[in-house]
Formats: C-alpha cells, sequence, structure tokens
C-alpha cells in the first residue's frame, strides 16, 4: 500500500471513530461546472439580502485560494436525524436546530481529527470548514462521492437520505480521491410539488429569496405579505422538502448527545411559542442555532404565522 493510500485509510478510519457518518476525498481544484452556476444564480439575486454570498466569489470556486498549497479537499457528513421530533399541531423549527449549535460540535471534531493527521502523519497544514466561510460545501461532498445534489438542491444518499451537515477539511496533503456518485432523484418531483413557496423554481435550482428558511433565519425586514398563510407553521428553517423526499425514508437518529433537544421543546404548544419570554428563549435555545434569529426574529416569525 503507497503511503498516499495508507494516509487516506487512516484518515477514513479517524473520521468514522470521531462520529462523523461518512468521508470522502477530492483534489483541490477550480469547480468548473459550479462557476457558471453559481454567476447565475446571483445574477438573478436569487441569494436575496443575503450579501455575502456575492462575497470572494473566487474563493468560493478554488480552495487552494482559501489554503496555500491545498491538495485536497475532505469532506465529512455529520448526522443529525432526531429520534424524536416535534409535534404536527405546534409551530416547528428545523431539525438540525434541536440541539447545541452544530458549528462548535463540528468543529471540536475537526481539530480532533486535524491532531490526528499532525500526529499520525506529520506536519500538515489546512483549515477547517462548517459552513462559516466561503465553501461550496455540497458541491464538494458530491465531487468526493458521498451523494449526490438532489432537486431541492441538498446533498442526498441513498442509505441516510439528506439530514446531515457538511463539513471539510482543506490539506496540502495529496491522498487518494474519491468519484462522483451518480444521481437517483429520477423523475420524482416531491420536493418541488411541496414547496408552499415555490421556492424550487426549477430542478436542482432553489431561488433562496423565496425559501422559509431564508424569511425566518437571514431576513432582517419584516417577511412579504405575499407569502401568508405560506410558512405551514414553521418558526425557524424549514425542513419540508427533506420530510417528502423518499430517501429520506432510510435516515436513522443520530449518535450525537449534544444534538439532542433541551426537554422542553419538544411538548411545546402553540399557547407556549405565543407565549415565550426572553427567558424562556434563553433556557431552551441557549446552546442552539436557533439564537442566530434572535428573539425578536422569533418573536417576528410566530407573529407572522398567527
Amino acid at each position: 500500500m503507497s503511503s498516499k493510500e495508507n494516509h487516506t485509510q487512516m484518515i477514513k478510519t479517524e473520521a468514522k471513530r470521531l462520529g462523523f457518518l461518512s468521508c470522502g476525498i477530492s483534489k483541490a481544484d477550480f469547480l468548473e461546472e459550479e462557476a457558471p452556476r453559481l454567476e447565475k444564480w446571483l445574477k438573478n439575486n436569487m441569494h436575496g439580502e443575503m450579501g455575502y454570498m456575492e462575497n470572494h466569489f473566487d474563493k468560493r470556486l478554488d480552495p487552494r485560494l482559501l489554503v496555500d498549497g491545498s491538495k485536497s479537499v475532505i469532506s465529512l457528513l455529520l448526522n443529525y436525524y432526531p429520534e424524536e421530533t416535534q409535534e404536527e399541531s405546534t409551530y416547528k423549527i428545523s431539525k438540525y436546530a434541536y440541539g447545541s449549535d452544530y458549528h462548535h460540535v463540528i468543529k471540536s471534531k475537526l481539530r480532533q481529527l486535524q491532531n490526528f493527521i499532525s500526529e499520525e502523519i506529520g506536519e500538515v497544514s489546512g483549515r477547517a470548514f462548517v459552513d462559516s466561510a466561503p465553501v461550496l460545501d455540497k458541491a464538494w461532498a458530491a465531487k468526493s462521492g458521498l451523494g449526490w445534489i438532489g432537486k431541492h438542491s441538498n446533498l442526498l444518499t441513498q442509505q441516510v437520505g439528506s439530514f446531515y451537515f457538511i463539513a471539510e477539511l482543506i490539506v496540502d496533503l495529496e491522498l487518494e480521491y474519491d468519484t462522483p456518485v451518480t444521481d437517483h432523484c429520477g423523475t420524482c418531483t416531491a420536493c418541488i410539488d411541496a414547496c408552499p413557496t415555490e421556492a424550487i423554481v426549477e430542478p436542482y435550482v432553489v431561488d433562496g429569496s423565496k425559501c422559509i428558511s431564508y424569511f425566518t433565519i437571514e431576513l432582517k425586514n419584516e417577511i412579504p405579505n405575499e407569502f401568508e398563510g405560506k410558512f405551514d407553521d414553521w418558526a425557524f428553517g424549514c425542513d419540508i422538502c427533506q420530510d417528502v423526499c423518499p430517501w429520506n425514508k432510510f435516515s436513522k437518529p443520530h449518535r450525537e448527545p449534544l444534538f439532542n433537544p433541551h426537554p422542553d421543546l419538544l411538548s411545546m404548544t402553540k399557547k407556549d411559542w405565543e407565549e415565550i419570554t426572553e427567558d424562556v428563549f434563553k433556557k431552551v435555545f441557549q446552546k442552539s442555532a436557533v439564537k442566530r434569529t434572535k428573539f425578536s426574529g422569533l418573536q417576528r416569525n410566530i407573529k407572522f404565522l398567527q
């Protein structure tokens, strides 16, 4: 076995040990196919008020501009599918926000993986990324053979669907590279048909500025009246396109205690949400990604749903 194969095997085994669902690796190179797609998406204003999407255009497409001398993009998936979900008759939040903020949980695992690489393989320079930098996570995960990008623009796998986080380590170490898998969406249009705001404007293209997640998390102004009655009780984020996807029949509950919900969350009724105080907000969402929308943002969202 060559040292390249050996290093690749070691990294994948350690990623598994750290609790990652899977690990795929691709050559750090220019994302040729993504460039015109991203340009068109931005030109059509599908990023709405997410101005940061326009920044670092070149870096988004070439990891070598992010990490000097980088040779490999190590993509990792971490499952967040919960064992129990909220009641049907209440205001809902995306499943990924049930437990502790994923940024902290994943960053810590990535640091451990980075330390392992340095200790076992030698001086390897690199950076860890968890969706807070100009990295096209889904494109790299697909390139690394971890799944295909579905019609709802999320990464999909036949084995476990799409309820997982994507993260990367970009390193200056040459490794064995994986190859992409084939698309298994076929003629299915479940996600397109189910989206209440018609955000999936064509297969594989989501107009971010029409997405419920955008309105309830990213948008800082008032939610446009034209979308009244179309949110299906989603108060933070939205899982509709994932919930209806046939491949998510294969989702299995995560084994990460930090992703378990606050005990009060699952039993909250509409009345509880409507009467939520800042103290309760701080208690229930103390470590959750829901903090992103702030108490005032959550109140705005709930008022819009009433």
